[in-house]
């Protein structure tokens, strides 16, 4: 099932990359259905913001008609940054699942480590390495292609 739903966000940060975005897609799991999924939109919407986690919440908060989502899960086909990480603490997400890795940006298990900090108000469980190869794939294939 997990496969499944990382396979869902994996499609997302492929149509982002058809778009011209970083290929970075996140899907909002409740009661083990999709309710939301987003790829990133930065450029397209001129909005730094734009992160795929971010927007998959942003629509999952508006269904929920809430700014919290507790029981919902978090599929992202890369690390989240700072920026991310916040939101999801914020959210109140319960399980957060990661593709790859991202040493250099990452804001969960590398860098900022945010849901590490006496500030963080919520840490949502944390499975990593998900699909983390073709995740990686992606990236490596989307910025080979802009040099």
């Amino acid at each position: 099932m997990f496969k499944t739903f990382m396979d869902a966000a994996l499609d997302q940060a492929r149509k982002a990359a058809v778009r011209g975005e970083v290929p970075i897609g996140a899907v909002v799991v409740k009661d083990g259905q999709i309710i939301a999924a987003a790829g990133n939109r930065t450029r397209e919407l001129s909005d730094p913001t734009a992160h795929a986690e971010v927007l998959a919440i942003r629509e999952a908060c508006r269904l929920a008609k809430s700014e919290r989502l507790p029981g919902h899960d978090l599929y992202v086909t890369l690390e989240p940054c700072p920026i991310c990480a916040g939101t999801i603490a914020a959210a109140r997400i319960a399980r957060l699942y990661i593709g790859a890795p991202d040493p250099k940006s990452g804001g969960t298990l590398h860098g900022a480590r945010v849901f590490s900090h006496p500030q963080c108000h919520h840490a949502p469980e944390i499975y990593d390495n998900i699909n983390a190869a073709e995740s990686e794939s992606l990236l490596k294939t989307f910025f080979a292609s802009l040099r």
